[in-house]
């Protein structure tokens, strides 16, 4: 059997920045525990696998300790992996089914727009204990699902924070995000996101968090369209369009290298 694997840095278009994942493909369906240990191996905040199915293919994410419902950048990375090998598929969607529905991706003018659903935000009071876990007292906070968000007062908080992450391990929330606006006038906004309890401290880029972060910053900004800056050590760029209950997330990748496994 032939499993092609890939890394592939999404959210931006230089190598060694934004969100670096494998996208594994293959050609039969390999048991859960396989697809576990390759993502443990391959230790990265998420292993995309993609398997042949009807019009499209079945997508699924783990990362180095679970399977996770929704995954924005190794989306990406999969989509770049596709348009790379197939150049004539660039002018038609790609249809990913997966634990959260048909993902829809394009190429648009060198870069990958994404089809996502929508995190509509539910206002929640600021739980106990969160401000020593991040280090700063956030002034508004939602959820949708197992994202949880907290808007910083001030943009330098977000960038200077540095999480407890034993603490954030300890909290119900397997899913966090920071954000605050802009200082930087090319960016609306800027988050980072943080999930111990899935096996990842501080995720680089994370397209899943924005699905949430659109909607909370279109209340707040009166708008509909971003350009949004995810300030972790790599950092990487995002456009983003709302438009009902989906989300177009757009951004660049760029493959690093690309093999087989020796099995």
């Amino acid at each position: 059997m032939t499993v092609e694997l890939y890394q592939v840095d999404a959210f931006t278009d230089q190598p060694f920045r934004g969100n670096p994942a494998a996208v594994c493909l293959f050609e039969r369906q390999q048991s859960d525990a396989w697809m576990q240990a390759l993502a443990a191996e391959m230790n990265l905040s998420e292993t995309a696998f993609l398997l042949p199915e009807g019009d499209g293919w079945r997508l699924r994410w783990f990362t180095p300790a679970t399977e996770v419902d929704l995954c924005g950048h190794a989306t990406l990375a999969s989509a770049c992996v596709l348009f790379h090998k197939h150049p004539e598929w660039q002018g038609q969607q790609l249809r990913f089914r997966t634990r959260s529905g048909v993902l829809l991706a394009s190429w648009a003018a060198g870069r990958i727009e994404l089809d996502f659903p929508v995190k509509p935000p539910t206002p929640i009071t600021v739980p106990g204990g969160i401000a020593e876990a991040l280090g700063f007292r956030p002034i508004e906070a939602v959820c949708s699902g197992d994202y949880f968000l907290f808007e910083a007062p001030d943009a330098d908080l977000i960038a200077a924070a540095e999480p407890d992450f034993q603490r954030l391990k300890a909290l119900p929330m397997p899913e966090v995000i920071i954000t605050a606006r802009s200082k930087d006038p090319a960016f609306d906004f800027i988050s980072r996101f943080f999930a111990p309890q899935l096996g990842i401290d501080e995720d680089p880029v994370t397209g899943s968090a924005h699905c949430l972060l659109a909607p909370y910053w279109a209340e707040k900004l009166g708008k509909d369209c971003f350009t949004a800056y995810q300030a972790s050590q790599r950092g990487g760029v995002l456009g983003l369009r709302l438009s009902g209950e989906r989300v177009a997330i757009t951004g660049a990748a760029v493959i690093v290298f690309q093999g087989h496994l020796m099995m």
